[in-house]
């Protein structure tokens, strides 16, 4: 196994090229970039020249980063994200001819990838396969078949599927650039991998990445994950709202809400307003401190109550015994755990990379909330070669 990789997050505000160095003391992220994105859209890829255009000078950033180790940029992992990712059920039934043959990791391993060829729409494709569980001849919902004999097994799983041409879009970037793409990986699969512990996702936890142009949920319990969804509103969606109402610039917007922004309009001065400067150093514009909590507090809520439905319908709400974890770019919100918190009547956590997990680091930008995603990416690219490698070393 390699012991580096790097991953590239295409997010809808920015673009990171990360490189990540696994040793016997754990990980440490030795090279991280981030640029302002354009031509991306709710998570997909809309104008392949801006975004190698906000690519470009990430990779270069990291590769001179990297200079001293023996290791270059050739092959990235992807994220995969935008508002089309959908979760669906599905099940695979198999006829064993020798029954009481052991069933073996790589007998269970060959029908989790028959998922992938799953039949969904022309427009879509099978990016995840999660197994959820199996039934083997009389014994019913078995998480590890792998050892046991049988005849008749179903397996059951949840398939995350998305547009085939946001894929192809993604890959055609890295083509561009002459990366090779390793693997694609689900952004929300990501986040979660950087945000919360092995001990919450055995528990059961729902994981919330409010990114710039979707907000990412995913729901995960007794160490599998059982649900995701993509709502089209994300932190783009509350700035596009204090621009409106408020009477202000996208970028003027975007500084009231990261430097004055509440979640809760009851806790906003009623006669405090903020001085907007125009180009001549005078005031252009004064917008009251409780307009602006009331703007953000109304698009934050919708979205806040439409993740409170998605978890209700999983079907999972009342077994998420450690709560619900923000993470992403908007998290940091002032009084949005107090507002989901009351939406939601679960538990709630805003966090960000933990550094319990990666090692001591001069990228301490890897550690912000907003780079959850990127530094997923990493984490769980480690986890796939490692699982590639141990897969490799079945006899089957």
């Amino acid at each position: 196994m390699s012991n580096y990789v790097a991953a590239i997050d295409l997010g809808t505000t920015k673009v990171v090229t990360i490189v990540g160095e696994k040793s016997a003391g754990g990980i440490k992220i030795i090279g991280y970039s981030e640029f302002p994105s354009n031509g991306i859209k709710r998570g997909e890829v809309i104008n392949i020249q801006k975004v190698l255009d906000a690519i470009t000078p990430t990779i270069n950033d990291v590769r001179n980063q990297i200079e001293d180790y023996e290791f270059d940029i050739k092959e990235v992992f992807i994220g995969v994200a935008g508002q089309s990712i959908k979760c669906i059920a599905a099940n695979n039934k198999k006829m064993r001819f020798n029954p009481e043959e052991i069933i073996s990791e790589s007998e269970v391993a060959s029908w989790t990838n028959e998922m992938y060829n799953y039949s969904v729409s022309n427009l879509d494709r099978v990016l995840h396969v999660i197994p959820q569980y199996y039934n083997v001849d009389e014994h019913m919902y078995i998480t590890d078949i792998a050892g046991m004999e049988g005849k008749d097994i179903e397996g059951f799983y949840r398939l995350f599927v998305g547009r085939s041409n946001a894929v192809k879009s993604s890959y055609g970037v890295m083509a561009r650039k002459d990366l090779k793409v390793k693997r694609a990986i689900l952004e929300p699969i990501a986040s979660a991998r950087a945000v919360v512990s092995k001990d919450d996702m055995e528990l059961g936890v729902a994981i919330v990445d409010i990114g710039g142009g979707t907000t990412d949920l995913l729901i995960v319990q007794d160490n599998i994950i059982r649900h995701t969804a993509v709502i089209p509103f994300g932190g783009n969606s509350i700035t596009e709202d204090i621009r409106q109402i408020c009477g202000v610039s996208f970028k003027d917007a975007e500084a009231l809400k990261k430097q004055h922004g509440s979640c809760l309009s009851q806790y906003a001065q009623e006669s405090k307003v903020i001085n907007i400067s125009g180009k001549d150093g005078g005031i252009s514009k004064q917008v009251p401190c409780q307009l602006l909590a009331s703007v953000i507090e109304a698009r934050i809520s919708e979205i806040i109550a439409t993740v409170a439905y998605e978890i209700e319908e999983s079907g999972f709400k009342e077994k998420l015994r450690s709560g619900i974890v923000i993470t992403g770019g908007s998290s940091n919100l002032n009084h949005l755990q107090v507002l989901a918190k009351h939406i939601t009547g679960m538990e709630v956590r805003i966090s960000q990379p933990d550094k319990s997990v990666i090692m001591n680091t001069s990228c301490e930008d890897a550690f912000k909330a907003s780079s959850s995603t990127a530094v997923g990416l990493v984490l769980s690219a480690f986890d796939y070669l490692e699982d590639e490698e141990e897969f490799d070393n079945i006899t089957p």
